[in-house]
């Protein structure tokens, strides 16, 4: 069972509060904050949230892959932890050019929460980050969470995908391509991501 935590103070900057009137008047709400900033109750609880979203199938190095950045954490009145995601730094190499984007990880709902507009409420938390901090974001999208991101404006790469790594440029023809927000890029020019353990994008 995911521990449950004393719910955010309202009126605290980076808190805001949501009312659900079509779900019985359900409140929720809404932190964003830094990796440093969460602690370590709140980190376990985010990580076990993941286990319960996706089955099993999220490992510490998916885990890892979301730290270090922005956090959009929702709870609801008795404090439990309902919705995650976060937004970290990455360098994408694009036309001779080097791009600080804002790459999206480690969304998650809890089950008995989905189709709810929880994902959306973290995702519009996460857009606002990489909007005012990014030249762009992007993403890896699972099969169930693309119509999300689809349907808020989230556009699939054209072109072709490949990574920075240790030995130089890495293409990767059959690599997924990644989902775009706020990007105005030529697909005829390969995108190469910065090199990281585990999956790449």
């Amino acid at each position: 069972m995911a521990p449950t935590l004393p719910p955010p103070r309202r009126g605290q900057i980076g808190v805001r509060t949501q009312i659900w009137p079509e779900y019985g008047g359900w409140v929720t709400t809404l932190r964003t904050a830094h990796t440093c900033d969460l602690d370590p109750a709140e980190l376990r609880a985010a990580r076990a949230l993941m286990d319960e979203a996706f089955d099993g199938d999220f490992s510490d190095q998916d885990w890892d892959h979301g730290l270090g950045g922005m956090h959009a954490l929702v709870h609801d009145e008795s404090g439990l932890l309902v919705a995650h995601g976060s937004v970290v730094q990455r360098r994408l190499l694009h036309d001779g050019r080097s791009l600080r984007i804002g790459y999206v990880e480690a969304v998650a709902v809890r089950p008995d929460r989905q189709r709810q507009g929880l994902g959306g409420q973290v995702m519009g938390a996460l857009e606002r980050v990489i909007d005012r901090a990014y030249a762009l974001g992007a993403l890896s999208a699972s099969d169930e969470g693309q119509r999300l991101y689809l349907g808020r404006g989230w556009q699939e790469w054209k072109g072709a995908v490949g990574a920075l790594g240790p030995q130089g440029v890495v293409h990767m023809p059959d690599e997924e391509p990644p989902l775009l927000w706020g990007a105005d890029l030529d697909p005829v020019h390969e995108l190469l991501v910065d090199w990281r353990d585990g999956d790449v994008y």
